[in-house]
């Protein structure tokens, strides 16, 4: 079952800067707090800063309860895979597809 979008990550060049900038937007610090990826939450909403995301462009994360059977589904539905089923840690676990134009959709299944 999709649950939505419960993740959203922007691309960055500078962590610094980019964490700055939504530490003020946000008027919180982040939760995640690394080199490679900056992560602030609000309500049930993920906001993540990723400085190795330009390959991906921004990201929006779909919330689902299986995800080898939704990355499925899509595949099925003549999406590609972008980045297969991986675990980030915790056993939270994403993928990503590409559509026929070009879009990119990111899966996330939480343990």
């Amino acid at each position: 079952m999709n649950k939505g979008v419960k993740t959203v990550i922007y691309p960055i060049k500078d962590v610094a800067q980019a964490k700055a900038l939504f530490t003020a937007l946000l008027g919180k610090e982040p939760y995640v707090d690394q080199p490679y990826y900056v992560g602030y939450k609000i309500g049930d909403q993920d906001i993540g800063l990723d400085p190795n995301g330009h390959k991906h462009g921004m990201t929006p994360y779909f919330d689902v309860d299986d995800i080898r059977k939704s990355l499925q589904s899509l595949l099925d539905a003549g999406a590609q895979t972008v980045q297969d089923v991986q675990d980030v840690g915790g056993g939270k676990l994403i993928a990503v597809v590409k559509d026929a134009n070009g879009n990119i959709i990111g899966l996330s299944q939480n343990p």
